[in-house]
C-alpha cells in the first residue's frame, strides 16, 4: 500500500460543496476533543454520509472503494490473515486468486503503513496486495460475521442438517448469519469463481438440483434435500427484491453483490412449476463482460473488416444470435471503441447489464412507461451520435431504429436470426421493406460461443482422408478433448466467438432492394470475404482452438454456404 499525496479530506469536501465551513468547524473541535479521524468524526455527526466520504476519499487517493453491507466472503482469502490481524488494523480480506496469487484487502485507513507491513509479513512477499477502501464500522462488522463460521457449501449444508449453528457468545443470531444465507452465497460465489454464466435452482418432487451454465453448457453441481428449498429461496426472493408472499407468479428481479473484490449484477426470474418455484440467476460480472475490441480473439482480417464497418458514419448495425451467444459482450466491445468525449452515446436496454462510462443509459422494462419505440423517439431529441437499442421486436421499433439510422445516426441493435443473411427476411417480416433497407444497413453479424479446447490436456484427433477433403483440413493436425485437472475434467476451458460478418456495400444495397435471394446474397458476399459461421468453426478447428464436434454443436456443418 503506497502512501498517496496527502491532502486535505475537509478542503476536498469543501470544494465540492458537501460541507460548509461552519459545519467543517464543529467538526475539527470535536475531532481534537475526541482523537478520531475526520471521516469518522463527520459521518458520527451526520453531516457527510459514510458512503460518500469513502467515495471521496478513493477518488483522492486513486483506489476503489467497497461497500461491505453485500460482500461475500472467500474463505481461502480469509486463511490468509487472522482475526487478530484483522481485527486489530481493520482490514477485512476480500477475495484470493491462486493463479496470480492476488490478496484483495479492503482497509479503513489507507495510510496506514504499519497496516500494511504487518499484513504483508503475514501473507509473504510472493502474494500481491490489493487495497480497497471501505467504512470501518462496516469492517470490523464483517469480521464479526464471517470470521469462524463455515463459508464452505459441505459445511453448511452439516449445520443444516444437525441444527446446531455455530454463533459468536454474546451475539444475537440476526438473519445475515444464519446458515441458509450463507449456503446461498456459497452457491454464488461459487458459480462466479467457476466462470458461470446462469445459476438453476431446480425443484424436484423430493430434492432440489443446481446447475450452473459454464462455458455455455449446463453442468449439475449439487442436489440437496427438498427441505433445504423453501427456506433458501425466500432468501433469494428477498435480496432480488421479490414479492416472497407471490408463489403463483413469475417474477423478475435483481441481485447486487461484492464477490471476490469486485461488484456482481445477478438478474433473477423465477417460475412456477408442478414441484415448486423455478429460480434462475443470470450473472452480470462487467469485469468478465466489457471486452475491448482488439481482445475479443477475432482473426486480423476480420477485425479490420468490423472496423471498417464502424467507420461508417450513419446507418444500422445488427448483431444476431441466440441467447447466451455473446451479442451484448459484441455490443458493448464496439461501443468501448466508438466512445469518445467528443461522442454521444445513448442506449435503451432491457436491463442495462452494464454501465459504460460516458454513455447515457436508459432501462426498460415491465415497469418502465415507454416502449422501444417510444425511447427511440425520446432519444432523437437528446441530440445523440451513436444509439444503441437493446433488441429490435416489433415492426414499430424496426421502424423507428431505421428512422434514426436514415437521419444521420449510427443505430445499433440485435435481431433474433438463424445466420446474417435470414437477417434481412426477418426485417421484412416485421414490415421493413428492402428499400429502406437499402443504402441504411452498415452490417450484419451473426454469432455463437463454441468452447475452447483446454491447451493442457488436448490431444490429437484421427480423420479420414474423406473427412478431411469434405472440411478442407488437408494435413492440419486436429485435436479432440481429452479432460485434466485444469479444465475440470471438460476438456473445455473458455469459449470463443464465431462470426459471421455481412458487410453492406453498394452492390449489395443493390442485390437487397431488388429482393435477391439468399443464395444470390451469400455468392457476392463471399466474393467480398464473407465467411460464414461454420467455415469460421472450421478455421477454429484448423487453429486447434475447438474440436470438429463443438463447432456442429452450434453450426451446420452440412450447409452449403461453407467457403
Amino acid at each position: 500500500m503506497n502512501a498517496p499525496a496527502p491532502f486535505r479530506l475537509g478542503d476536498r469536501l469543501l470544494a465540492l460543496g458537501l460541507l460548509t465551513q461552519d459545519q467543517l468547524q464543529i467538526a475539527l473541535v470535536e475531532q481534537k476533543a475526541s482523537g478520531k479521524m475526520l471521516g469518522e468524526v463527520l459521518a458520527t455527526m451526520g453531516l457527510v454520509p459514510d458512503e460518500v466520504l469513502r467515495e471521496v476519499v478513493a477518488n483522492a487517493l486513486g483506489q476503489q472503494a467497497v461497500s461491505m453491507a453485500n460482500v461475500v466472503a472467500d474463505p481461502a482469502a480469509m486463511l490468509k490473515v487472522p482475526k487478530a490481524l484483522a481485527t486489530r488494523h481493520s482490514v477485512f480480506p476480500l477475495s484470493f486468486d491462486a493463479e496470480t496469487r492476488t490478496l484483495t484487502l479492503a482497509c479503513a485507513r489507507p495510510n496506514d503503513i504499519v497496516a500494511a507491513d504487518q499484513v504483508r509479513a503475514q501473507v509473504g512477499a510472493d502474494t500481491m496486495i490489493e487495497w480497497r477502501l471501505a467504512s470501518g464500522p462496516e469492517i470490523l462488522t464483517a469480521i464479526e460475521q464471517f470470521y469462524g463460521r463455515e463459508l464452505q457449501i459441505e459445511g453448511i449444508l452439516h449445520e443444516l442438517e444437525t441444527g446446531r449453528f455455530d454463533t459468536t457468545p454474546g451475539q444475537r443470531m440476526d438473519d445475515y448469519k444464519h446458515p441458509v444465507v450463507r449456503l446461498v452465497d456459497a452457491f454464488l460465489r461459487d458459480a462466479v469463481a467457476r466462470g458461470a454464466s446462469d445459476v438453476h435452482f431446480e425443484p424436484e418432487d423430493q430434492f432440489l438440483r443446481v446447475r450452473y451454465r459454464i462455458d455455455g453448457m449446463l453442468r449439475q453441481i449439487r442436489v440437496l434435500h427438498s427441505k433445504h428449498w423453501q427456506p433458501m429461496l425466500v432468501r433469494l426472493k428477498i435480496v432480488a427484491d421479490m414479492n416472497i408472499a407471490e408463489t403463483r407468479e413469475a417474477q423478475d428481479g435483481r441481485i447486487v453483490l461484492g464477490i471476490s473484490g469486485r461488484t456482481v449484477d445477478f438478474r433473477a426470474a423465477s417460475q412456477p412449476t408442478v414441484h415448486g418455484e423455478n429460480f434462475v440467476l443470470r450473472v452480470l460480472d462487467a469485469k468478465q463482460s466489457i471486452v475491448a475490441l482488439d481482445k475479443l480473439d477475432m482473426p486480423e482480417e476480420r477485425l479490420n473488416q468490423l472496423k471498417a464497418m464502424l467507420a461508417r458514419p450513419e446507418g444500422i448495425m445488427l448483431v444476431t444470435g441466440p441467447t447466451g451467444s455473446g451479442k451484448t459482450t459484441t455490443l458493448y466491445s464496439v461501443l468501448g471503441h466508438l466512445n469518445q468525449p467528443d461522442v454521444n452515446i445513448m442506449t435503451l436496454e432491457d436491463p442495462v447489464e452494464y454501465q459504460l462510462p460516458m454513455a447515457r443509459q436508459t432501462a426498460l422494462g415491465a415497469t418502465a412507461k415507454m416502449t422501444f419505440a417510444e425511447g427511440i423517439r425520446s432519444l432523437m431529441r437528446q441530440d445523440p451520435d451513436i444509439i444503441l437499442v437493446g433488441e429490435i421486436r416489433d415492426g414499430e421499433t424496426a421502424e423507428m431504429a431505421f428512422r434514426a439510422a436514415m437521419t444521420g445516426h449510427q443505430v445499433f441493435s440485435t435481431l433474433h436470426t438463424n445466420s446474417a443473411v435470414r437477417s434481412i427476411a426477418r426485417l421484412m417480416d416485421l414490415g421493413v421493406t428492402p428499400e429502406v433497407m437499402s443504402g441504411n444497413i452498415i452490417g450484419i453479424i451473426a454469432q455463437r460461443l463454441i468452447r475452447r479446447l483446454c491447451p493442457h490436456c488436448k490431444e490429437p484427433h484421427e480423420l479420414s482422408a474423406q473427412d478431411r477433403a469434405k472440411f478442407g483440413l488437408g494435413d492440419t493436425v486436429v485435436y479432440k478433448p481429452k479432460g485434466c485437472p485444469k479444465c475440470d475434467h471438460q476438456g473445455y476451458k473458455g469459449r470463443v466467438a464465431l462470426m459471421e460478418l455481412l458487410r453492406f456495400d453498394p452492390r449489395l444495397d443493390e442485390l437487397v432492394g431488388a429482393r435477391a435471394s439468399i443464395r444470390e446474397i451469400v455468392a457476392y458476399a463471399k466474393t467480398q470475404g464473407f465467411v460464414s459461421l461454420a467455415g469460421d468453426g472450421l478455421r477454429r478447428v484448423a487453429a486447434g482452438l475447438t474440436s470438429i464436434d463443438e463447432v456442429g454443436r452450434v453450426a451446420d456443418l452440412a450447409a452449403d454456404v461453407i467457403d
